[in-house]
């Protein structure tokens, strides 16, 4: 059988520098919650990250829009594509509103490119 992958493995943990190649805009299935996801990946793989556009939220938001150079009120998610920045890759289990255990790949401790000791390159 010929197997055909058409899609890149997740980003191991640990820090990368990453490009915003996708960001798709939605709610939350539970409680409907807005959210941006961006798809932050390089040439060794990809993570998924959403952004709640909830109370909670913001201080995340704010950081990862520092990170990526952008320190004005208000933005368009479409502003993101194409940036760079560099993150933190880790793995995060919780419960989610069936009571069910799940764990994800997320990115966190976002900087801006040049100010992490980054050796992942494009």
């Amino acid at each position: 059988m010929k197997l055909k992958i058409d899609e890149k493995p997740f980003l191991t943990d640990g820090r990368h520098v990453v490009q915003i190649t996708e960001v798709e805009e939605g709610k939350s299935e539970n409680k409907q919650v807005p959210f941006i996801n961006c798809r932050l990946e390089n040439e060794d793989g990809f993570v998924n990250q959403r952004f709640y556009l909830s109370d909670p939220g913001q201080p995340i938001l704010a950081s990862f829009l520092k990170a990526v150079g952008i320190e004005k009120a208000e933005v368009d998610s479409k502003e993101l594509k194409g940036k760079t920045l560099s993150v933190e890759v880790e793995e995060r289990t919780y419960e989610d509103a069936d009571g069910k255990e799940k764990t994800i790949k997320q990115a966190t401790h976002f900087e801006k490119v040049g100010e992490a000791d980054a050796s992942d390159k494009f």
